[in-house]
């Protein structure tokens, strides 16, 4: 049994699977999506779903801090739609707030460059949403 997390951006989603037991989440990579054309990443999912044999998605749910849900919000539902029509699995929204800027914060502290921080950050995202969901399961 493992859960892929994703962090839905709007260029880019981070991709983070769980180990075999679910107890830890891994950064995979970060997959390009152009929203505005209609290219979400799907057939890229798809390869890691079979690759790693995925049977649940973990989706980032940014709400604002009032707890509304904004723009961003509802391309992460609209995109939980559309995981699930295309792989008949389950699908869960996780309240991602701030997980961006904690993984930008904890890559600035261990000195990461601007550049390779831009690189990575949303696959770093991606591990700490499916790590908050993993560990709300144990």
């Amino acid at each position: 049994m493992r859960i892929m997390g994703l962090d839905v951006g709007s260029k880019t989603v981070g991709v983070a699977v769980s180990d075999a037991l679910g107890w830890t989440a891994q950064g995979i990579e970060t997959v390009k999506i152009d929203e505005a054309n209609g290219e979400f990443g799907i057939d890229r999912i798809a390869e890691l779903v079979k690759e790693y044999t995925i049977t649940e998605f973990v989706v980032g749910f940014p709400k604002n801090m009032n707890n509304t849900v904004g723009p961003r919000g509802e391309a992460s539902e609209n995109y939980k739609k559309l995981l699930e029509e295309h792989f008949s699995l389950p699908v869960k929204l996780w309240d991602e707030r701030l997980t961006t800027m904690a993984a930008e914060r904890m890559l600035i502290e261990a000195d990461v460059s601007r550049k390779k921080r831009k690189q990575v950050i949303d696959k770093m995202a991606a591990v700490m949403i499916l790590q908050g969901y993993l560990d709300s399961k144990n």
